[in-house]
């Protein structure tokens, strides 16, 4: 009965109307006494977390919960790609010509990720790196590189899960639901690092103060979960294939190509 409970709140909402109440819930008050179950149901680290559990003052606090120094390293080596968050990964390699490419049975294009033709014509032939980050993970997302920030925007207005049922039953929700999309300039070249929202509008917050991110910097949090998609040009990176799957901030995912 909890896990369903929970499940609506965090995961298979798609009203906005109810999510905007649900939302309202977790930020009150009241929901600090079901912080408890909460970690016990999605069977979360507690340990990990910067504070106890009594000292969450409610739900949605705990949800986007800090850790404590130390408890995810982040790999500095200057040739490395790092997970920007605790997930689930996933990799497609050779985007098309025409920029598209597939998620969990359903077809997407950078054009429509992006909101920009041109722009997505950068990427051809790139990879598209895809974590999703279910309600047990850590939901603060850092940058998997080094680099400055050239660039950034919000689009969609949609509110469509984006777990395992939303992105299989869901009409392609990472490329209407609510986002932001920032472009950073690092020693992998151009990216883009995009912030895929779930159940309600505005329920991503950036945090990344100015234009300058070190590599495993925070730059933002999901207020519920959600999934993050990193774009790289043709032959920039290389993305290791054997670590598909969970992963956590700051693994090593791939490497930068050198010419």
């Amino acid at each position: 009965m909890k896990r369903r409970f929970y499940q609506t709140l965090f995961e298979l909402n798609a009203s906005p109307w109810i999510a905007t109440r649900l939302k309202r819930f977790a930020e009150s008050s009241v929901s600090r006494h079901l912080v408890p179950s909460f970690a016990k149901v999605y069977d979360i680290a507690v340990e990990e977390a910067e504070q106890p559990l009594h000292a969450y003052p409610s739900l949605h606090a705990f949800f986007t919960r800090h850790l404590k120094p130390g408890a995810r390293t982040i790999d500095e080596s200057a040739d490395t790609l790092v997970s920007p968050c605790d997930g689930k990964l996933s990799v497609i390699e050779s985007i098309t010509e025409d920029s598209r490419f597939e998620v969990k049975g359903q077809s997407y294009t950078l054009a429509e990720l992006l909101g920009s033709q041109q722009e997505a014509r950068r990427y051809a032939d790139g990879t598209v790196v895809v974590l999703y980050l279910s309600p047990r993970d850590y939901h603060r997302v850092h940058t998997p590189l080094s680099g400055r920030v050239l660039s950034h925007y919000e689009l969609g207005d949609r509110s469509a899960p984006v777990n395992e049922i939303g992105l299989t039953e869901t009409v392609r929700p990472l490329s209407r639901n609510y986002r932001r999309v920032t472009r950073f300039d690092s020693p992998a070249g151009t990216y883009e690092h995009i912030m895929v929202g779930a159940l309600n509008v505005n329920t991503i917050e950036w945090t990344l103060d100015g234009d300058q991110a070190d590599k495993g910097q925070e730059v933002g949090y999901f207020s519920f979960g959600s999934t993050v998609v990193l774009c790289f040009e043709k032959d920039t990176i290389q993305m290791d294939r054997e670590k598909m799957g969970p992963v956590r901030l700051g693994d090593v995912i791939g490497t930068i190509k050198t010419n």
